[in-house]
């Protein structure tokens, strides 16, 4: 290619400052919206056009009299809606956070005003918690001063209030030293109520590839954890979108070990730090995130109790070796060239199916394969789980469930309620290697009226299978604090309890009059789930 001579004349005119980085733009006839990112925090502004611009001295973004687009926290995802009219002053965006579900919001560019259009409604929840309408001045962080933010509300700035869960749950944005001195971004997310220092299970979500940003936005799977006293946590380690430009380049090809001792890191730091049971820390992956999981599992033997792998990238080295595989040519740019001797060496340092120990002991894993997936072949996971009940611990074995969907691509099945059977599989199966029956337990869902109380059996000597038996209705028409409503719920099981032997533990689920059969097929697709964990593990 032949370079343009003309490139060589070009000066910069505007800089976007330090420690920020320009991502993406959108030009309106008056207006210049800018996608910035300032120490991995997304943001928007916009800028009056036209812009007068001296050549002989280079401007920084301050210095333009930018707007930021007031956000209700710097927890927010933003994507940009269609905004396709060029002439038009308003600007539509979706936030999300952990804590706050997706909602629809258009910034007036001209009266620096903005509006709420729409939110998504957490049903039986959202209308527990309440419109939250915090100044949005407040949590705003500006990425021209963090430490120090004198700007005022536009008389013309209104807000109709946005819906968050953050009086319910905690989010919390930590930066995690890792092996090499590097910062890493660790978003962690729990119940204020229900968390205790030290004795929580915790779940660690990572990816740390092809410059991904990692997906931290609203998930309402994520409140069956956290109603549970669950810590759930994302560490943004390198090899992903993250923090700056060199985010992504510092964890791929030679540099890709960054992005376990990355995830490593963020681990170890949730249980020093009291926030996840030494004992009961599970990572999850996808697809190429399943390799951070699979080699830090292999580097750091004992750090994960249980891991879920869901189309799982684990024989690395074959399959760059294979060039018939779609997406071998765009993965040596990601992972490098096995053809070259020093990128093979890399690979084959960190591989997850060449690494595996022999003889060692081996975490609870649920594999999750798909048949018809086009992008990471099927054999890659059955080949993963044979070695590893091969040259692993034999105790261990067991724990290793390999499960395949026959029907299935790379990104599932689609549908609503398989999204749902899928996570509540997940979810039993974190639940049964963590202990989590162990024990008898309510789970109450906070709504008033009249609820069923069902007495599940649990596996045991005279009951392979979990069992379910209606106990009664309940009336909590009149509130009640939980622990009356759970005093009552034992006192009826006690009652009816079976007398038979080799049961382990009960569970009691309610199921509410008000939606009564919507409640009872949710409660079927998790026992269902659970009763395939149970036979499978036990």
């Amino acid at each position: 290619m032949v370079e343009d001579p003309e490139l060589g004349k070009f000066q910069n005119v505007i800089l976007p400052g330090e420690s920020i980085t320009i991502e993406d733009m959108d030009v309106f006839n008056g207006h210049l919206v800018l996608s910035i990112a300032k120490q991995g925090v997304p943001m928007l502004c916009s800028i009056n056009l036209p812009i007068n611009v001296n050549p002989e001295h280079t401007m920084i973004l301050e210095h333009l009299n930018p707007w930021f687009f007031p956000v209700p926290s710097n927890f927010c995802s933003i994507l940009p809606g269609s905004n396709h009219d060029f002439t038009s002053q308003a600007y539509r965006v979706v936030l999300s956070s952990p804590v706050m579900p997706d909602v629809v919001v258009e910034y007036d560019m001209s009266r620096r005003a903005l509006s709420t259009i729409q939110q998504e409604d957490v049903r039986r929840v959202s209308a527990e918690i309440g419109s939250s309408t915090t100044d949005y001045v407040k949590n705003f962080v500006s990425p021209i001063n963090v430490e120090n933010i004198k700007e005022e509300p536009n008389e013309n700035s209104t807000m109709h209030g946005w819906k968050d869960f953050s009086d319910v749950y905690c989010c919390e944005r930590k930066d995690v030293i890792s092996h090499d001195g590097v910062r890493i971004p660790l978003t962690i997310l729990y119940s204020k109520t229900l968390c205790q220092k030290g004795k929580c299970p915790g779940l660690l979500h990572g990816y740390g590839a092809y410059g991904e940003v990692l997906d931290i936005s609203w998930c309402p799977d994520h409140l069956s954890l956290l109603n549970r006293g669950w810590v759930v946590a994302f560490a943004d380690v390198r090899g992903g979108g993250g923090v700056n430009s060199l985010w992504h380049t510092s964890g791929r090809g030679a540099y890709k070990q960054n992005s376990i001792h990355d995830f490593a890191s963020c681990a170890k730091y949730l249980v020093h730090e009291g926030y996840v049971c030494d004992d009961q820390l599970c990572s999850i992956g996808h697809s190429a995130g399943c390799l951070l999981v699979g080699a830090a599992i292999n580097m750091y033997p004992g750090l994960f109790h249980a891991a879920i792998m869901k189309v799982p990238f684990l024989d690395i080295c074959n399959t760059l070796l294979d060039p018939n595989m779609p997406l071998s040519i765009l993965d040596h740019e990601e992972f490098g060239d096995p053809r070259i001797l020093p990128q093979f060496e890399s690979i084959m340092s960190y591989s997850p199916y060449d690494n595996i120990r022999e003889g060692g002991c081996h975490p609870s894993t649920l594999v999750s394969a798909s048949f018809l997936d086009s992008r990471v072949g099927v054999w890659e996971a059955a080949k993963w789980v044979a070695k590893v009940r091969e040259v692993g611990c034999s105790r261990c074995s067991h724990s290793v469930i390999l499960r395949t969907n026959m029907s299935a691509g790379h990104f599932g099945e689609g549908g609503h309620y398989r999204h749902l059977e899928e996570t509540a599989f997940d979810y039993a199966f974190l639940m049964k290697v963590t202990g989590a029956f162990n024990k008898d337990c309510c789970m109450l869902l906070r709504e008033f009226g009249t609820c069923m109380v069902l007495y599940v059996k649990t596996p045991g000597n005279s009951c392979p299978f979990l069992e379910l038996q209606y106990v009664g209705l309940l009336d909590m028409q009149s509130p009640g604090t939980y622990e009356h409503e759970q005093l009552i719920v034992t006192q009826m099981i006690e009652e009816k309890r079976p007398q038979e032997a080799g049961c382990a533990f009960c569970i009691c689920v309610f199921v509410y009059a008000q939606t009564f059969l919507a409640r009872l097929c949710s409660c079927g697709l998790y026992l269902s789930a659970l009763t395939k964990v149970k036979s499978a593990v036990i």
